[in-house]
Formats: structure tokens, C-alpha cells, sequence
């Protein structure tokens, strides 16, 4: 058996290699509470500096996979992420260990902000808070939409399907599950390769 055989060999024997295989359950559920801790109005632009700059439990074509696949699915976007990194970096303990990591500060949180503004909920100071909140969660989405966008967009037609679903969600008000759909579809027609492609790309 040669060497090159042999390397693959060695690594579905011993799982993951790199930085995956030394991720523990405890550090999932760490990490993901932290993030769930912190992330103030949206968790994407801190699910992304986490796991793909800060850890590198994911490359940015992964993390966009995975919220393209968050984002198709019923559910918040956050918790759908923590169950699919989850068990991708651990299976289905890393999956249980992630959405309870993710969900438990907020939800804990959640309990208490819910208590004070029934009661104060009308205050201007609390009023002009979350106008001042709403504001930065708009600005964090919108960088990490710029930053994925650099180098996930290949064609200039994919602006085309970010302009066509745009249009139908906000504009047309078609649901959201539809739109994906039928952008989907003909994302995956334009992208498909041709006969012509494949045959090139046949040694």
C-alpha cells in the first residue's frame, strides 16, 4: 500500500483532522454560549468571527453553506447553526451541547428583560435604547453580508438573485420559503455546469 493510500486511510480511522478533531463537547458548549451571551441583535455577524476567524472550526464556505441551510429551514437562524456546527464538529452530542449553549443566556435573559420592561416598557430612555440597538444590528448584518459576500459571490448574476429575492420578500411580500425556492432553483440551473464544462474538467 503506497503513502497515498495510506493518508486517507489513517484519517477516516481516526475521524476529523486539524483543529476539528481536538474540538470538545465542552468547548462547543462554551463557545456557543458565549456567543449566545453576547450576541446583541443577530448572532450571524458573531457565529462567523467565532467559529471561521477566531477558532477556525469553519471556512467561510462552510459557514455559508450552513446559513444558507439555517436560513431554508423553519427556526431562528442562530439555533439552527449551533445544532448543524455542532454536529458537525462532534455529532449528535456537539448538536445537543450547541442549541443548549446558544439558547440558555437568552432565554435566561430573555426571562428577566421581559419582567422589567412589562413594567417600564414605556419609558423613553428604554424606547430609545432599542431604537439605538436596532441601529447596530442592522450595521453588524450588514458587514458580515459584505465580508461573506467577497468571497462567496463568483458571478455577477449572483447580485441578480440577491436583487431578485430582495424584491419578492420586501416588495412583492412573498414568503419567505417560497422565494428561496424559486431562487434557489434557478441559482442551481445557472450554476450547473454544462456538458461542455464537464467534459473539460475531465483529466
Amino acid at each position: 500500500m503506497n503513502e497515498a493510500n495510506v493518508v486517507p486511510a489513517l484519517q477516516t480511522a481516526t475521524g476529523p483532522t486539524g483543529a476539528q478533531a481536538e474540538v470538545s463537547i465542552l468547548q462547543i458548549f462554551l463557545e456557543l454560549l458565549i456567543i449566545g451571551a453576547t450576541s446583541f441583535g443577530g448572532a450571524v455577524p458573531y457565529l462567523r468571527r467565532s467559529l471561521v476567524t477566531k477558532r477556525h472550526w469553519l471556512d467561510d464556505k462552510e459557514f455559508v453553506e450552513m446559513l444558507s441551510i439555517s436560513q431554508s429551514l423553519p427556526g431562528l437562524n442562530a439555533t439552527n447553526m449551533a445544532v448543524l456546527v455542532g454536529e458537525k464538529l462532534r455529532g449528535i452530542l456537539g448538536a445537543i451541547a450547541g442549541i443548549i449553549g446558544i439558547c440558555l443566556p437568552g432565554g435566561l435573559l430573555m426571562f428577566v428583560v421581559g419582567m422589567y420592561y412589562h413594567q417600564h416598557g414605556d419609558h423613553a430612555f428604554v424606547t430609545a435604547a432599542l431604537k439605538g440597538v436596532s441601529a447596530a444590528a442592522v450595521g453588524l448584518i450588514l458587514f458580515t453580508v459584505v465580508s461573506l459576500s467577497k468571497k462567496s459571490l463568483s458571478h455577477n448574476i449572483d447580485f441578480v438573485f440577491i436583487v431578485m429575492t430582495v424584491i419578492a420578500v420586501n416588495r412583492l411580500h412573498l414568503g419567505v420559503p417560497r422565494t428561496l425556492i424559486a431562487v434557489g432553483i434557478l441559482a442551481i440551473l445557472f450554476h450547473h455546469p454544462r456538458k461542455g464544462q464537464k467534459a473539460s474538467a475531465i483529466p
